[in-house]
């Protein structure tokens, strides 16, 4: 029998659907609700409201659980590779070694970039921030890559969706090297995708980059830790902009400049900086826990708590071990993290961040990983935009491909004036 939810207007019982998720989720109804009842719900910032049916991530805030296609982050993290993830994201299950072989091919086939974009590129000032960049350059693409209209719509996505993968990870090694005023370095048939990322980066003529396995492993489960997260500001961004059926580089390019904001992608690049104002001031991290938890006080301790989590972020535990190994490894003892894990030991034992479930989320320990492998602090977000692609372009395609699609229109309560008569310039006083 199925079930219902009843809501009560004006006297008048009204009976809305419940729908079930496979993990037990419940949610009402409401498509209709405006059209048979006449109301709509209010729900800034969408908290409590599901925007679509999907079957790529499942979240648990309150058990601390994330899982892309019903396996484990953690696991992922611990035996697969950011493009295994990626194929298993964009086409629903892990793929066969041949099928790898060949995503990989094409990965690889794909990965240089229009030697005209070059242009592009240098000529932004050099003071531009490499999300703006990087987003303007995806943009570009489409201009760059016209469909082809003897190809198959699915032809043309697969081609689209390789590309973008692969041209993403060229483009910010590329944007680096040009705000440097260094050599660009291309692209190697020989080298894995995160391989080919570091080396892009930082080989030059005169000090060749020497792979270092545990860095590449590191790059890995980086990009796997982010590579989804349900319906965040840039996913829930590409979805809205992907309704108007734009083209995927169109979507894309949304979900970076929502990803470019502080309390998304650039809380990682906060959480450094909070660190590092924290070390200068000699240390002592106490003056800036008691200021987080004054009310009256606007500061905030970058890197705790989550919208979606009330317990540890998965995340943060994968990431704190990678990133312990790779500071051990190097013998480097980094001031930042000493103030970090202090910080972690007051949020795990305070009974404040304990009860405004202030843990430490993925950001927390990620900016630090990616200062010791070497990536400026300006590129941080740009790290997390090529984790976060597959995802994206996931969430892209599952929208596109559903029966139910329709253009994203949310409504409004209006709590403006009311009609008033228009007053001619000459009379207003």
């Amino acid at each position: 029998m199925e079930q219902t939810a009843k809501i009560i207007i004006d006297g008048k019982t009204f009976e809305l659907p419940m729908i079930t998720g496979s993990e037990g989720e419940r949610a009402i109804d409401i498509s209709r609700l405006r059209q048979e009842v006449g109301v709509v719900t209010l729900d800034p910032g969408f908290a409590n409201t599901s925007a679509c049916l999907s079957r790529i991530t499942f979240v648990d805030g309150e058990r601390g659980i994330l899982r892309y296609r019903g396996i484990p982050v953690d696991r992922l993290a611990e035996h697969s590779t950011f493009v295994e993830t990626a194929y298993m994201l964009i086409n629903c299950e892990l793929p066969t070694q041949e099928q790898l072989n060949r995503f990989s091919v094409m990965l690889n086939d794909h990965s240089l970039v229009h030697e005209d974009m070059r242009a592009f590129f240098e000529n932004f000032p050099r003071w531009a921030h490499p999300m703006g960049i990087l987003s303007s350059m995806v943009n570009a693409l489409r201009a760059f890559y016209p469909e082809i209209p003897e190809r198959t719509e699915e032809e043309e996505i697969n081609i689209t969706v390789t590309r973008l993968l692969s041209k993403v990870r060229t483009m910010a090694a590329m944007s680096y090297k040009i705000f440097r005023g260094h050599k660009v370095a291309y692209p190697r048939h020989d080298l894995t995708y995160a391989e080919n990322f570091l080396s892009m980066m930082f080989d030059s003529p005169v000090r060749p980059y020497d792979i270092d396995d545990d860095i590449v492993n590191a790059l890995n489960v980086f990009w796997i830790l982010h590579a989804d997260h349900e319906q965040n500001c840039s996913t829930a961004a590409v979805r809205v902009v992907g309704s108007a059926k734009v083209n995927l580089y169109a979507a894309i390019s949304a979900g970076i400049c929502a990803l470019w904001g502080p309390l998304h992608g650039g809380a990682n690049q906060a959480v450094v900086e909070m660190l590092g104002q924290i070390h200068e001031n000699g240390g002592d991290a106490a003056p800036f826990i008691a200021r987080a938890k004054d009310r009256n006080d606007p500061f905030r301790l970058m890197g705790f708590g989550h919208r979606i989590y009330k317990t540890y972020d998965p995340r943060a535990r994968v990431m704190k071990k990678v990133c312990d190994r790779i500071l051990d490894k190097q013998r480097v003892r980094d001031p930042l993290l000493d103030i970090a894990k202090r910080l972690e030991e007051v949020a795990l034992e305070d009974p404040y961040f304990i009860d405004h479930h202030l843990y430490p989320n993925v950001d927390f320990y990620s900016g630090i990983l990616l200062k010791a492998i070497g990536i400026p602090l300006n590129m941080f977000t740009v790290m997390f935009a090529i984790g976060r692609l597959p995802g994206w372009i996931s969430q892209w395609k599952e929208s596109s491909d559903d029966p139910k699609w329709r253009l994203q229109r949310p409504r409004q309560i209006y709590i403006g004036r009311k009609e008033r008569a228009y007053i001619p310039i000459e009379k207003r006083g």
